[in-house]
């Protein structure tokens, strides 16, 4: 999408309001920024302009009918009135629109899906694939490691700096959405991996291209930091090593971190500490993962099932 530039200063002013005040990722504020100039557009050629106060429920039955027209996914629809509701909201509080047209706009029922993650003897085979006999081959099984042991967004992951890993106490420092700190414990397989990977491959990379000294942990073969593309890419060549009948990203290894847990006692308050989650709510899709698997496992194993 080309960049757009607002027509009057109150959408800056709200993305500044969610960048400094609600600390959002500037991946979030992305998203802000192209749903609200979406409806911008719409509206300057549905009407000649665009004003925000003049806003009406017509307005948005028209934009709405249009994504449907467009046949734009729930996901998508639901998250563009979600944005605007939130912009209508801040214009409210700062006293620029007296009423929010948003407020009573449904948004569309989105299908529940259950998270897609690994078995055990999956995941297992997957953190044997990385070559360690290899310079990068380490490195990839440190990322492989510590994205099951920590269950961390690919973001996080990415941005670690050496001055929030605690090798000794095995305990890491992240930095989640929000800039939301935790304190994740790491085991002992990924505090190995991560310390043949530091001495080893790190060192030598930056020494051989002469890189300006970074706190970042995760470097690529030119030993500059790692970005969030380079670790998908690095996950997808040893999922489609492995030939697994599933679409698998490094989110489905946050989601693997947590089932696993649960499926072997963890409560449900840790596991949502550990995924740096706001609500419980967005932690409990993992226990319908787990009761679904319990109910296929009684109708298999059962003799009256």
């Amino acid at each position: 999408m080309t960049k757009k530039i607002f027509s009057d200063n109150w959408v800056a002013n709200f993305l500044n309001y969610l960048n400094v005040e609600k600390n959002y990722s500037p991946l979030t504020l992305k998203s802000y920024a192209g749903d609200i100039a979406l409806f911008e557009e719409f509206l300057t050629a549905r009407a000649g302009s665009c004003q925000w106060n003049n806003v009406s429920i017509l307005d948005i039955r028209a934009y709405l009918a249009r994504l449907n027209n467009k046949q734009a996914a729930r996901k998508s629809i639901a998250r563009r009135i979600s944005s605007l509701r939130s912009f209508y909201k801040y214009l409210i509080r700062e006293n620029l629109v007296k009423t929010n047209p948003f407020a009573k706009v449904r948004t569309p029922k989105l299908e529940k899906k259950l998270p897609v993650f690994l078995e055990e003897v999956e995941i297992n085979q997957l953190l044997e694939q990385p070559d360690v006999h290899e310079v990068l081959g380490l490195r990839d099984k440190a990322i492989l490691e510590f994205l099951y042991a920590t269950g961390c967004r690919v973001s996080e992951l990415a941005s670690l700096t050496l001055d929030r890993l605690d090798l000794g106490n095995q305990y890491v420092l992240l930095l989640g959405k929000g800039h939301k700190e935790r304190l994740v414990p790491i085991g002992h397989p990924c505090v190995r991996a991560l310390d043949a990977y530091l001495a080893q491959t790190r060192v030598a990379l930056m020494q051989k291209y002469k890189v300006q000294e970074h706190q970042h942990i995760f470097i690529n073969s030119r030993g500059t930091p790692l970005t969030d593309r380079s670790v998908r890419r690095i996950l997808e060549k040893y999922i489609n090593q492995m030939s697994l009948q599933k679409h698998i990203s490094p989110h489905s290894i946050r989601h693997t971190f947590a089932t696993h847990l649960l499926e072997h006692g963890a409560d449900l308050r840790s596991v949502q500490e550990l995924l740096g989650h706001a609500s419980l709510s967005t932690t409990q899709i993992y226990t319908h993962v787990t009761t679904e698997r319990i109910a296929k496992m009684y109708e298999k194993h059962h003799p009256r099932a």
